[in-house]
């Protein structure tokens, strides 16, 4: 190898290696850059994320104020009692009858946060007043919700059964807020309650009334059934109230023949047995087991103990089983 060749192989290595470690230091001189821009990175993300939280948060508060200011109270107590005037007002208000609705306390069911509680109602009424209870209950200022809503044919034309559950809840614990005026936004005069005239005009839950045989002529020969006509049976009388009146049960019978209406408590005879009590656990229908039915009248009769469901007529009891009976009469609590 001449000299020329060596000295130009020195140079290209020369050149390599200064390469080699421009390339190095590079690498190593990026690497901590590379590694802060990732961490700035991150740290913008949480930065964001957190600031994302609390713009929620505050948010979420002020969400919970606004609850709180319509809750009946910040106590489960007296939240019963308030809801269950309001609703009793509502009833009043709506033109029916509060005699004729019966009021069961619902919960109070734990939640998170929240306590929930409420009342089931049953009650009879005209499609046009029971369209006026839906009317109030959906625009109270009040915090409330209504499930389980049920509207059903009545016991006499131009009446329909409702039922409902109706709802509030109790935040625990409750912020502290400015007490508001909760008032009523609009009223049965209102046009928006003439949106819902369409439902009552309609009247599809009125029931078929048959018509009554035309009176036939004497046939020849034909002669007039001596004596009175025969009582009603059991299935001309049905089961139509359930309800409680300062703490004791009242059970009301409505005779369908003559349109009047009876009333016993625990310890009356009634169709032949004694009144026992009055059950009012959820259950399912005898023989409509997709039908809930929330309450009923226990007769002993003997040993036995039947129940007629609330709707059913005296005819359609039912005998129940020893796995059926209420703990209250398990217990020899219940009146005998």
């Amino acid at each position: 190898m001449t000299a020329r060749e060596k000295a130009l192989a020195l140079g290209v290595a020369g050149i390599v290696s200064l390469l080699a470690i421009g390339l190095g230091s590079r690498a190593f001189l990026l690497k901590p850059l590379r590694e802060a821009d990732r961490k700035i990175a991150s740290l913008r993300e949480k930065l964001e994320k957190a600031k994302a939280e609390r713009r929620s948060y505050f948010s979420d508060e002020d969400r919970m104020k606004q609850i709180a200011q319509r809750m009946f109270s910040d106590r489960v107590d007296l939240t019963s009692a308030r809801s269950g005037e309001i609703l009793t007002k509502v009833i009043s208000q709506s033109g029916l009858k509060e005699s004729e609705f019966t009021r069961l306390p619902v919960g109070p069911r734990k939640l998170r946060g929240a306590s929930e509680i409420g009342w089931s109602v049953n009650g009879d009424g005209s499609l046009g007043e029971v369209i006026n209870l839906i009317f109030l209950l959906k625009e109270s200022p009040y915090l409330n919700r209504v499930e389980n809503l049920s509207i059903s044919t009545g016991e006499s034309p131009g009446v329909v059964r409702v039922r409902f559950r109706y709802l509030t809840l109790v935040l625990e614990p409750a912020p502290l807020v400015e007490p508001a005026n909760l008032s009523p936004k609009f009223t049965l005069e209102s046009q928006e309650r003439r949106a819902y005239d369409g439902i009552g005009a309609r009247d599809i839950l009125r029931p078929y009334v048959k018509r009554s045989p035309r009176p036939q002529s004497d046939s020849p020969g034909s002669e007039a059934a001596p004596g009175k006509t025969a009582p009603p049976g059991p299935e001309s009388f049905r089961v139509v109230s359930l309800s409680e009146w300062q703490g004791e049960p009242e059970i009301h019978v409505r005779d369908l023949t003559s349109q009047k209406t009876f009333r016993y408590k625990p310890g009356d005879t009634l169709v032949g047995g004694t009144v026992v009590m009055v059950d009012y656990r959820p259950a399912p229908m005898p023989g409509r087991e997709i039908v809930q039915s929330e309450s009923r009248v226990i007769l002993r009769f003997g040993h036995e103990y039947w129940a007629i469901e609330r709707g059913q007529t005296l005819a359609d009891r039912h005998l129940l089983k020893p796995e059926q009976l209420p703990r209250e009469l398990i217990s020899g609590q219940a009146t005998r």
